[in-house]
């Protein structure tokens, strides 16, 4: 390997970065594996997670060895940037083979969320859905007020943990992430990501436009607008490659 490059936010945890490879093969707590693959690790009887990225085609190591931030440290510099909003960063590491990215590594803090947004959205029975709903409002518009955009504000992204009568909420999948003032159209749009239908979006949205000025009809409508459109989207991409489509 020609070279490493790690950032930890304690040395504590550098021994771990530079042994990862390591400690996520012989962990068998997978949790999701697609294009990349995240694992459940013990490290000194903290529970860590820790994404590994897909190993890159040959145009885009180049292009994340000389033109672009890697995944992982995006997703470690951004956690750092809006550390209310996600679980705490532990460090990355990019591993480099003939001078040109490899493999590489985020690793976060377990946040121990009790269900996703996603359950919520698809079951119109869920407990206290309403509320739920209205306080995800309020944790979005947080986010937006800081000039945070998440790229990909999906239902599997958003993570919430009941405690007492409360809920926390967290976003995950980090590496996406635009940091500006944000427009009404820009934090509309940020809700079409979540699927949700027609009614269930209006419950979200009246809840968001508490905290504003507009007008409730008209965002609404646009929300609608932007989600409709963002699903056609979708699903005429999955008509192409053959795939199911869902309403």
């Amino acid at each position: 390997w020609s070279s490493v490059e790690l950032k930890s936010i304690s040395k504590d945890y550098i021994k771990l970065l530079q042994e990862i490879r390591i400690y996520f093969k012989n962990s068998k707590n997978s949790i999701h594996k697609a294009r990349n693959e995240i694992k459940i690790i013990d490290f000194k009887d903290k529970n860590l997670v820790v994404k590994a990225f897909k190993i890159p085609n040959l145009f885009n190591k180049i292009v994340y060895t000389f033109f672009r931030d890697t995944k992982a440290k995006k997703s470690y510099y951004n956690s750092l940037k809006i550390s209310d909003f996600v679980p705490r960063a532990i460090g990355y590491i990019e591993f480099k083979k003939f001078g040109l990215l490899y493999d590489s590594y985020f690793v976060s803090e377990k946040f121990d969320y009790t269900f996703s947004i996603r359950e919520v959205l698809l079951d119109e029975k869920f407990d206290n859905r309403e509320t739920i709903f209205a306080e995800f409002s309020k944790f979005t518009f947080a986010l937006h007020k800081k000039g945070i955009l998440h790229k990909d504000y999906s239902p599997g992204n958003i993570l919430i943990k009941k405690e007492d009568n409360s809920y926390i909420f967290k976003i995950v999948d980090i590496n996406r992430m635009v940091f500006k003032e944000l427009d009404m159209d820009e934090r509309l749009k940020n809700f079409s990501q979540l699927w949700a239908n027609d009614s269930d979006l209006k419950i979200i949205i009246d809840a968001y436009l508490e905290f504003m000025t507009e007008d409730r009809e008209f965002c609404l409508q646009k929300a609608i607008h932007f989600s409709k459109k963002h699903k056609n989207i979708k699903n005429f991409k999955k008509r192409l490659k053959g795939r199911k489509v869902v309403d």
